[in-house]
């Protein structure tokens, strides 16, 4: 027995899923979560159920991506019980996705979700599924009681089918487009395909090699709002009240206020992560390590091995001093995670992509990018994903690429400790210039995809607001859980075998002698100083920082580690120490030279996981591409910050920012001139160049 899940978005359609399956699907407030089917079988009863989550949509048609791979799915299982999950305060709306389901002729179970406690108005559910003919079922998805009882349901309705005679249908003059509707269709799908038809469906006409228009896609949807009208007449209570208004929305979405808001939130985010909250359980954690695992462990090695030993030098440098270092931030990545979560679940992420609309319009994308580039800002493998929901093809590869440039989890600790060696309190401006600057320069290199290779089409965007919600506690420790266990099982995987392979290239010579007893250079030392030149003029050209970046091209994590493992040195305050000192094998000659290495290791590549999600969802022509830029881009903008830098510790910043005002003025008044004298060129009238021009004219 198989159960499809249907619904339109924020009506808790991947809770339910979780709940009936026991897993742990990403649930957010948010349209377009699920990109895609999620199967997972279960028995219930003696009887085993395969559980299918289909992504939110509106309607059953192919206008996005979502719509395609639901409808699809619907189109080629038409014998699944499908449940339709539908908001109690927000049923009036989501009905109309139950309409078109019912007229595909599906097996229809219709579940009310009650999200919220407080009902806006009292709805006879009991009457309403007299009137539709279908059964319609109360739950509380997050109760499980209440799920067990929705699993009865469906066992029950096994076998059976909905036979509906929808009143609407007779309004419609299906009787002219039934003739256009192959044979080969079956029976209870040929209202379906009639009205698709009507509604001038474009792939629906292609598969049927018809061209003509039909143009009657408002009188369909006339009908089925109408209808939906006399259900709410009958069974429901009058409501004066609009699901998910707010009078929050009066500040949050203000022209003058969305803004400086939303960095007000940013900020404040940046502090309890990076410095107050995050800084306290980070330090307690690091002095746990110290005290109960890597002193303990270092004197016990030293007694068996002696602290000139190659064993000793892995497990001080390499496991304690690399891995170490990074592990000490867990409880940062725990707290970044858990913010954007709570942004998410409180229904305010639907609100800033509403706000970034007008803006990501005009470079070639819309709304649906900005939640694919905010969770960049946790993880980019997993952000690049979600970009698969774009209906155009072009703004899909735009967003893919960009979703690199966002500050992932795994470069923040980076800001953190080379930032906070060099800038101090004043580091969390820093570290916001940079998340800033990433999203600058994403937005900016959509702008310039679009002028040139990769131009996007009009694109729709709806956008439904969910109400402003508390967020779950259980919700909370699940979104804890999950990312304390993925950095975790990270740092004693990846960044562990990692930081094993850099010591060992950064311990033995190519001859492979142990450089430390004699005291020759080693592998990792050769490579870093061919390529180093290259660096030079971006202030970072020591063996050590050029080696740390190549080892961050498997995990930008790598970077800390390797620079902590080179310096001999853990923890971060022992690594900005080291990074003052001239001879430490990796040192900064000044703060221009760390702003410049900040700026090239937020943009110069994304880890190897994100090349092969890449690669994988946009193919390995835009992927080759999409790196090439990104190498140059950082490389350009860290010898700028770099050289601008150096020239405010010269002169002064208020020197610089008049002499680049007043170069601006200049480019400014250029263009001016420039586009004056084009114009002077055109007709008045059609303000197009003339082709011949007589005397006169």
């Amino acid at each position: 027995m198989r159960v499809s899940l249907i619904g339109n978005p924020n009506t808790g359609k991947t809770t339910l899923f979780n709940s009936l399956t026991l897993s742990n699907e990403h649930v957010g407030n948010w349209h377009g979560v699920t990109v895609e089917e999620k199967a997972k079988k279960i028995v219930w009863k003696g009887q085993e159920i395969e559980v299918v989550d289909l992504p939110g949509i509106y309607s059953i048609s192919r206008l996005s991506f979502e719509e395609k791979v639901a409808t699809d799915y619907l189109l080629s299982h038409q014998n699944d019980v499908v449940v339709n999950i539908c908001d109690y305060n927000n049923l009036e709306r989501n009905l109309y996705l139950t309409l078109g389901l019912m007229e595909l002729n599906l097996n229809v179970i219709v579940v009310v979700n009650q999200i919220e406690k407080k009902k806006l108005r009292k709805i006879n559910l009991q009457k309403l599924s007299e009137r539709l003919g279908v059964p319609v079922v109360a739950v509380d998805a997050s109760n499980r009681e209440s799920v067990k009882k929705l699993k009865d349901e469906i066992l029950a309705f096994k076998g059976k089918t909905s036979k509906v005679a929808l009143p609407y249908l007779k309004n419609l003059k299906l009787e002219k487009v039934f003739a256009l509707v192959p044979k080969h269709i079956a029976k209870g799908a040929r209202v379906f395909y009639a009205i698709k038809l009507l509604e001038d469906d474009e792939d629906i006409k292609q598969q049927f090699g018809l061209t003509q228009d039909f143009e009657q896609a408002e009188e369909v949807a006339k009908c089925r709002y109408d209808y939906i009208d006399r259900l709410f007449l009958e069974c429901a209570e009058k409501s004066l009240k609009i699901y998910g208004e707010s009078k929050l929305d009066k500040i949050l979405l203000n022209k003058f206020l969305a803004f400086p808001v939303f960095l007000l939130i940013l900020a404040l985010v940046f502090y309890l992560t990076f410095f107050s909250v995050g800084k306290f359980f980070s330090d307690l954690l690091a002095m746990a390590l110290d005290r109960l695992v890597s002193t303990p462990i270092l004197a016990w090695l030293e007694g068996v091995a002696g602290s000139s030993s190659w064993v000793y030098s892995l497990f001080e440098n390499a496991i304690f001093g690399g891995v170490g270092t990074v592990l000490t931030f867990l409880p940062q990545v725990a707290l970044l995670f858990l913010f954007l979560s709570i942004l998410e679940d409180s229904g305010y992420l639907s609100r800033v992509a509403f706000v970034f609309e007008d803006i990501l319009s005009k470079v070639g994308l819309s709304g649906k990018s900005v939640y694919t580039l905010l969770m960049g800002f946790g993880c980019s493998t997993s952000a690049i994903m979600t970009a698969r929901n774009m209906e155009d093809q072009n703004a899909k590869i735009k967003t893919a690429l960009l979703t690199p440039y966002m500050s992932c989890s795994a470069k923040f600790p980076i800001y953190v400790c080379l930032g906070g060696a060099f800038f101090g309190a004043s580091n969390i401006f820093v570290i916001m210039g940079l998340y800033l600057l990433g999203v600058v320069v994403a937005v900016s290199m959509s702008l310039i995809y679009e002028k040139t290779i990769l131009k996007s089409k009009e694109q729709s965007f709806i956008l439904e607001f969910p109400p402003y919600r508390m967020v779950r506690v259980k919700q909370v420790f699940k979104v804890l859980f999950d990312n304390t266990k993925e950095f975790l099982v990270r740092v004693g995987t990846l960044i562990i075998a990692m930081n094993v392979i850099v010591w060992l290239l950064s311990s033995f010579s190519f001859t492979f002698e142990f450089v430390q007893a004699s005291g020759g250079e080693s592998m990792l030392e050769g490579l870093g100083k061919i390529f180093s030149p290259i660096f030079a003029p971006l202030g970072f050209g020591s063996w050590g920082l050029v080696s740390a970046l190549i080892a961050g091209l498997i995990a930008k994590e790598v970077i800390l580690s390797s620079i902590a493992l080179f310096n001999g040195v853990d923890g971060q305050s022992e690594i900005g120490s080291s990074l003052h000192n001239p001879n430490s094998a990796v040192y900064f000659a000044s703060s221009a030279s760390v702003l410049s290495y900040l700026v090239f290791c937020l943009l110069y590549f994304p880890c190897l996981a994100s090349v092969g999600v890449l690669s994988k969802e946009i193919g390995k022509k835009w992927t080759f591409i999409g790196v090439v830029i990104e190498l140059l881009v950082a490389y350009f903008l860290a010898m700028m910050v770099y050289n601008l830098s150096l020239l405010i510790e010269i002169f002064g910043w208020w020197k610089v920012a008049i002499s680049a005002l007043g170069l601006l003025v200049i480019l400014l008044s250029i263009c001016f001139v420039i586009r004056s004298v084009k114009r002077k060129k055109k007709c008045n009238g059609c303000q197009k160049p003339c082709t011949k021009r007589k005397k006169g004219e």
